[in-house]
Parts: C-alpha cells; structure tokens; sequence
C-alpha cells in the first residue's frame, strides 16, 4: 500500500487535523470542502448558494488536479447541506462539472450545522 498526503495552495489550507486528500495506490479520498476562496486569503464566498457551490467546485477540481485527476475520476461524491431548499440549484450546479452519464454514486443530507456557518460541503472519493 503506497499513502501520498495531497495538498494544494489552490484550494483551502485545512482548519483541523487533517489534509485536504490522501491518496492510497490508486484511490483518492478528498475531505469535505467549504467555500474557503484560497486565492483571496480562505475568506469564505457565501454571499448565495449559487457563489458558494461553484467556490466547492473550485476547490475539489484543484485538489483533484494536484493528484493528476479531475471530476470524471470521481466515484462517489457527498453532499452536506444546511438546508434540503438548496437541493435543486446546488444539484444544477454541481452536474454542470460532471460529463454527462459519468456521474459518480452520490448522497445529498441535509444537516444542522456546517464548518464556519457555510451551507454546503462536498467530499469525495476518485479513482485513477
């Protein structure tokens, strides 16, 4: 088993102890992402849903990229959001970075709180 901690200065340094992916031989789990803006000091991007899922977004490609992937090697992907009437715009949102009928296994929860009162968070795991 070969472990690779990934980090990136274009996506959000983590808040905790943790890494934003690790990478075991060919699977590569990502940590939940907010919307941190790192190109503009982590300040957070939540002046709307719309705003914030694209930060996420962002943020997943970047570290995606750093680990010589990108979004159709994504597998399975989880969704937290601080209220269910965000469903359908983040769900637009976040199709509009997949390919069309190579979308990755995926639930969507709705939870109490987020990290920094953000209304979205997205982990996930890829595969090269």
């Amino acid at each position: 088993m070969k472990k690779r901690i990934i980090n990136t200065e274009n996506a959000p340094a983590p808040i905790g102890p943790y890494n934003q992916a690790i990478k075991i031989d060919n699977m590569l789990f990502i940590s939940g992402q907010v919307a941190m803006d790192p190109l503009n000091n982590n300040e957070l991007r939540i002046s709307s849903i719309n705003n914030e899922t694209h930060q996420v977004m962002k943020n997943l490609s970047a570290i995606l990229e750093e680990a010589s992937m990108d979004f159709r090697n994504v597998v399975k992907t989880t969704i937290f959001l601080s209220d269910m009437s965000y469903f359908n715009e983040v769900n637009t949102i976040y199709g509009s970075y997949l390919k069309e009928g190579d979308e990755p296994a995926r639930e969507t929860v709705a939870v109490k709180t987020l990290p920094k009162e953000v209304n979205i968070e997205i982990s996930m795991i890829a595969i090269d």
